[in-house]
Order: C-alpha cells, then structure tokens, then sequence
C-alpha cells in the first residue's frame, strides 16, 4: 500500500495517474472530498480508498495505520503564498507533517515531502544550507519548519526521509489553484481570452517582465520523487528544479509562440508583495546529482509546449 497525501491536488493526482502506470493501484488517497480538484484530477484513476486529511490523521495517532506500507508521499498542504493565518498554516503545514514524519520513523516507512524553494527568500542559486534560508511568507515559514524538524531526525534514523524542494513546477491539472495556478496557466488564459499576457512591470532591479524563476514541468517533478522511491537508501532535502532560470517574458513568449498570437501587457507591481515576492529563483542541484540523479529537465519551451497540448483539449 502506498498513501499519496494531497492526492486531489496538482503533483499529487499527477503521481496518482503515474503510479497506475506502473501497475500500483493499491493506494490510499489523502484530500478534502470537497477539493477543487476533485473529480476531474483523479477521473479514471485507480485507487484502494479515498480518505479525508482528518480521518487520515486520526487513523494515524490513534494506531489504527498499520503498516506495511510501502512508503507515503506527503504533498498535501496549503500552498498559498499571500495567506498571513500563521496559526492555521502551523497546523495544517508543520503539525501534520510532524505526525507524519513522527509515525513514518516510528513504523519504518519511507516518507518523501515537498518542501519549497519559498525557504530561500530573496536568495538565489543557493545549496540547501541554513545561511541562505529566510521566508518572506507564512507559507514559506511551515515549510522550512518542517525541513528543520527533518535535518535533526536524518542524523539518527533509518528509514528513508526525503524533503524535496520544489521550485515554480507547472503543468496539467493545476487550474483549480486559481490565482497559485502557474503562470504559463495564466498566460494561456489571458491570451485567450484577452489577446495579451499580463506581466509585473520593472520592480526591485528587474526590468519589465524580467524577473527570473526556475519554471519544472510536473513531470519532471515526478520523475525525481519516483527515483527516490527507487532508491530506498537515499535520504535528506534536496533542491529540485531546472537549474536555470528564466524570466516571465520567456514563458509569455513560449505561449505566444504555441498559440501563434498574442500580446505582452505590462501593469504596476503590485504594492501588496513588496517585500514579499521571489524576484529571481534558480535550484543549485549539487546535492540532487551527488545523491546519483542524472536525469535531464526538460527546457522551458518544450515543457511549455507540452503542457500546452494537455490544455488545449480544455480550452
């Protein structure tokens, strides 16, 4: 048995479907049944059962989540950047991946999280190290959190823990995050509907739309959490992204070209994220390819494309 938390959600129903492709249906799913992404995200997929995170938990710290099982891939949190309820993202982000992380070393069952590129700040192009960690966000906060809490474990335990830092990942199945959705989601659907993509004008150093993230297709995304899962004896946090950023302009550029029209917008920065808001994100994956994973990512105008096909069928 395999629990894949946030099941309903973008990475999550995503390993759900590749799961199933590898012949694994003996899953226990983990979201709200009231998700948005609920039941486009997982038709078709097979399943053992379908658990709210309550039941979930409860079942959890109250012994009745026996193992064997084979491992839980922890992806469900709330991931909105612009949210300042501290109290709500303490319990909903690091308490359950605590008890988690407690129960996963407790029973010997590998546990592989998404954590979040968020931790590094301002910071760019940084190795997972503590210097470089400063959130500018609550959400940001709950991740490292966890992470920290994950760093004092992996000295003495066994059992397989891995944190993944996630850097800006698109792809399909991301449209019920609404306003967290992707921005080569947003781009496409300003196109359409508006004929113009919508980019932040010059803002702390960048010229207009030139501020810089590291963009990883969702697949990519799978690939390394599936390596991991192979791959038992490897533990730890590790960056996961492209290792090359790009600015916005490439993205609405990439959909642009996809569609073979449309415009760029440029409008105000925002005043609600100053000081808060990643200007320029880039993944240092030394410690991904030190750990034995050589697989190339895919460029940002071909996952674009990609990612474009699946979306076109929807449109």
């Amino acid at each position: 048995m395999i629990v894949v938390t946030g099941g309903a959600g973008f990475i999550g129903s995503n390993l759900v479907r590749e799961l199933n492709r590898r012949g694994l249906e003996r899953l226990v799913v983990v979201d709200d049944p009231q998700h948005r992404g609920l039941p486009g995200n997982l038709a078709g997929c097979r399943m053992a059962a379908l658990l709210s995170p309550e039941a979930f938990r409860r079942q959890l710290l109250d012994g009745r989540l026996r193992a064997p099982l084979r491992a839980i891939f922890h992806l469900g949190a709330c991931t909105d950047t612009t949210l300042d309820d501290s109290r709500f993202m303490l319990r909903n982000n690091f308490e359950y991946s605590r008890d988690l992380l407690d129960w996963c070393v407790a029973e010997g069952v590998p546990l592989i999280y998404a954590s979040s590129a968020a931790v590094y700040g301002a910071h760019s192009g940084c190795p997972e190290d503590p210097r470089f960690e400063q959130p500018l966000n609550v959400y940001a906060e709950s991740k490292l959190r966890v992470d920290q809490v994950v760093r004092e474990r992996l000295a003495g335990e066994h059992s397989q823990i891995v944190g993944l830092r996630f850097f800006n990942v698109y792809g399909p199945g991301e449209g019920h995050k609404q306003a967290m959705a992707s921005v080569a989601y947003h781009f496409y659907q300003q196109i359409l509907g508006r004929g113009r993509a919508r980019l932040f004008d010059a803002c702390d150093g960048f010229e207009a739309g030139e501020h810089r993230r590291d963009f990883l297709h969702v697949d990519d995304a799978l690939r390394v959490m599936l390596w991991f899962f192979d791959h038992a004896e490897r533990s730890g946090v590790f960056n996961v992204g492209t290792g090359r950023s790009r600015s916005f302009n490439d993205v609405a550029r990439a959909v642009i070209a996809w569609l073979g029209r449309g415009d760029i917008e440029y409008v105000p920065f925002p005043e609600r994220l100053s000081g808060r808001y990643q200007a320029h994100t880039e993944a240092d994956l030394s410690a991904l390819r030190g750990a034995g994973y050589t697989q190339p990512f895919m460029a940002l105008e071909d996952g674009v494309a990609a990612y474009l096909r699946r979306l076109e069928p929807q449109a």
